[in-house]
């Protein structure tokens, strides 16, 4: 018997959570500040409370834009309304507002109002310096600051998550369940010692370059950590140990990505090429997008007037990650099931364990819709390292690649409790260029060859990216090195474990003939 997928995932969720009572009344949220500067902010906190199967269950959000017009006074209307709420969420920008003739603003007067009644109260800054900041908005962020704890955000995503997390802690705490939702609840067995150090400073990196966060890679482990929500106490969450553990699949089994490669438009075993990649979040993303990209016919490309030549793949490298990382932020790990990535002759068929929220259907994911992510605490840390882009926006990203590759618009499906992404190869896979084999003169780039220099000593992939002014990883990777290490002329140090943060690349004779050839030449 077919089951409904959000049927079957509510269940699910139930039965996790496992409710001690049914909630007999809604909570409301008021959510602060009526200026324009965080509308987008105050809209996508409405969307994303509605769209989540849990939250939504609880919560209902209160906009002052809502409302029907009437005849009377707006500070009137707002200040009933913090009089009527649960939990007050306050905004709070660059901007100060209107000042009335008291001196203050309508965002100063719901927070005070709020602190009046003994609301609960959520406070969150947008940016991570003052120096915009008007003074009075400066003198209420203080205020604020001094008596309660106040979160700062970047992104619509990192304002979402901590607003998530802090809903969860409200239920638990008021006895409307026992423990979070997956990615938010404690991973038994896991201490703070599963945590790599060496993990979270490579992402306090990218994540500082990439998207300006607020924390350096020098922040404590626990503090970093808190930052992004991932600890209950001291307890690390699911989420913490699959973004940043160093043994994810001791405490998940099925956290994996299964990759799978077959010659023919048809499932059929034996598999020629099959392949299970283990390891944190982001490195089964790496991993699993080399698979594919390196069995995809690729053209190097000249640019006109340049010694440097790109390499072009059939299947746009950018749209095979961004389905790649769906799946892998996406699925549902309270599934038995795993990630598997299938390449055939005629499309690539990416699978993932759950369901498209209520929200969301197939028809609506190809227009503008809001992002709806089923693991919020995972879904942040990937947009801060950019392996994710604006929320909401990959989809259309993915479709408006492959578009302007000339290929067949992807679809999408639910298959069995899976949720299914296909991208179409070209017809004539077979009459896409091939780069001619790097022993030629004319296939290797002047990256390649100041690559192959520089890997005289051993090097890391960093130093590597810096020595051919790149600042793409994945794109560096498969343009660049993945060649290199195919002809053989460049190796690993450590060729048992491709993704280690210690893998350093070195010349080998082959490239080393190779260089001594081109000098002479």
């Amino acid at each position: 018997m077919e089951i409904n997928g959000e049927v079957l995932r509510l269940a699910l969720l139930a039965s996790f959570l496992h409710h001690v009572r049914m909630a007999t009344e809604r909570v409301k949220i008021f959510i602060s500040s009526v200026q324009k500067e965080l509308a987008a902010e105050r809209r996508a906190i409405k969307s994303f409370v509605d769209g989540d199967s849990l939250l939504r269950r609880f919560f209902d959000v209160f906009l002052f834009e809502d409302i029907p017009a009437s005849d009377r006074r707006a500070d009137e209307v707002y200040l009933e309304e913090v009089d009527r709420c649960d939990i007050y969420v306050g905004l709070f920008g660059d901007a100060y507002g209107y000042a009335g003739p008291d001196g203050l603003s309508p965002t100063e007067r719901e927070y005070d109002r709020a602190t009046q009644k003994s609301k609960l109260r959520l406070i969150f800054v947008k940016g991570a310096h003052d120096d915009n900041r008007h003074v009075k908005m400066l003198a209420l962020i203080r205020k604020a600051g001094d008596q309660l704890v106040r979160r700062r955000f970047g992104s619509i995503p990192e304002l979402t998550t901590g607003l998530y997390a802090s809903m969860v802690e409200y239920l638990i705490s008021s006895g409307a369940i026992h423990t979070g939702p997956f990615d938010a609840a404690v991973c038994s067995g896991a201490t703070m010692t599963d945590i790599s150090r060496a993990k979270i400073t490579s992402f306090l990196e990218r994540a500082q370059a990439e998207r300006d966060y607020a924390l350096g890679p020098r922040t404590p482990v626990k503090k970093a950590l808190t930052h992004l929500n991932l600890l209950d106490g001291d307890r690390p969450t699911h989420a913490a140990i699959l973004l940043f553990g160093k043994k994810p699949q001791r405490f998940m089994i099925t956290s994996e990505v299964k990759c799978m490669h077959f010659h023919g438009t048809v499932v059929r075993k034996p598999i020629p090429s099959y392949h299970i990649y283990k390891g944190d979040l982001f490195e089964m993303v790496d991993q699993a997008v080399d698979f594919v990209m390196s069995k995809l016919a690729r053209a190097v490309i000249p640019r006109d007037g340049k010694v440097a030549s790109d390499v072009e793949y059939e299947l746009p490298w950018k749209a095979v990650r961004e389905a790649i990382v769906n799946a892998v932020t996406h699925r549902d790990y309270a599934s038995n099931g795993s990630v598997q990535v299938m390449l055939l002759a005629d499309r690539l068929e990416i699978w993932n364990p759950g369901e498209l929220p209520s929200a969301l259907s197939v028809a609506k994911l190809h227009h503008p819709h809001p992002s709806l992510p089923r693991n919020p605490l995972i879904a942040d840390p990937m947009f801060l390292t950019r392996y994710a882009e604006k929320a909401g926006s990959g989809i259309l990203d993915m479709l408006q690649q492959c578009q302007d590759a000339g290929l067949r618009e992807p679809e999408f499906r639910q298959d069995g409790g899976f949720f299914v992404q296909t991208m179409w190869r070209p017809k004539s896979t077979a009459a896409v260029e091939v780069p001619p084999a790097l022993g030629t003169k004319s296939a290797l780039s002047r990256h390649q060859v100041g690559v192959l220099r520089k890997c005289n000593n051993d090097s890391t992939l960093v130093t590597l990216m810096e020595i051919a002014g790149r600042s793409d990883r994945t794109k560096f990777r498969h343009q660049v090195v993945s060649p290199l290490l195919e002809e053989g002329l460049l190796e690993m140090t450590i060729p048992s474990r491709p993704t280690s943060r210690l893998q350093k690349y070195r010349l080998t004779a082959k490239g080393r003939v190779r260089l001594d050839k081109d000098a002479k030449g």
